[in-house]
């Protein structure tokens, strides 16, 4: 055969990422890694599931650290259990969830950070809106919240001062906004009796805490 470039063999895809991963049975003396969130929304992994604190047990990311990314086939969906139940009982099954409903339950645990509860409304509010300016490109966070709310305006403020794009939708002036938000937090069933709510990439945090969106912004899990 006449001339022709050299070409590397294709490498072999990946698996397909599932939509549910195969069951696993998780045991207190197994060898897993265990992810939890810290006070601070920071994710942590031991490998002790007693060193996981008390009020961080209930959503836990566990993972066999003798596979690879590609054979644990769990960098969209990933293992779940509650450490309190392992400790107990000695033995688990784990439940499957997205990456970004596990980030937004663990975070959920939490305390929430500075809000106005809906319920707290001013009465007299006469509807002024005080503005922010997004910084240019894709929005990295969408602001749930009201023009009334000084949660909402200071997590405008911080967001607007680091030059971190965002989005601001008022639930109550938006119908479409508040059907957004309810079907967000319905799947990832975290509360909507406060604001702001941010969905950071797809993870929700319920309240404005700088340490928490900062440990959401750039620590994956």
């Amino acid at each position: 055969m006449l001339g022709g470039a050299c070409r590397k063999p294709t490498p072999a895809a990946p698996p397909p990422e599932q939509t549910q991963l195969p069951a696993l049975e998780v045991t207190r003396d197994g060898s897993w890694l265990y992810t939890y969130v810290d006070d601070k929304g920071l994710f942590e992994t031991t490998d002790k599931p007693d060193a996981v604190p008390a009020r961080a047990r209930r959503m836990v990311r566990v993972m066999d650290p003798s596979k690879g990314a590609l054979d644990r086939r769990d960098t969209t969906n990933v293992y779940v259990v509650d450490v309190t139940e392992l400790l107990h009982a000695g033995k688990v099954k784990a439940r499957t969830l997205s990456r970004a409903a596990f980030e937004t339950a663990a975070l959920g645990q939490l305390p929430p950070g500075a809000s106005s509860l809906l319920a707290d409304r001013p009465p007299s509010f006469d509807g002024g809106v005080e503005g922010a300016a997004s910084a240019p490109g894709a929005p990295v966070v969408i602001v749930y919240g009201a023009s009334w709310c000084g949660a909402c305006k200071e997590a405008r403020r911080y967001l607007a001062a680091r030059k971190i794009p965002f989005l601001e939708k008022d639930i109550e002036r938006d119908r479409g906004a508040a059907q957004e938000l309810a079907e967000k937090a319905a799947r990832f069933g975290v509360p909507t009796d406060r604001i702001p709510v941010l969905d950071v990439r797809g993870r929700l945090l319920i309240g404005f805490d700088q340490a928490r969106l900062e440990a959401l912004l750039g620590q994956a899990t």
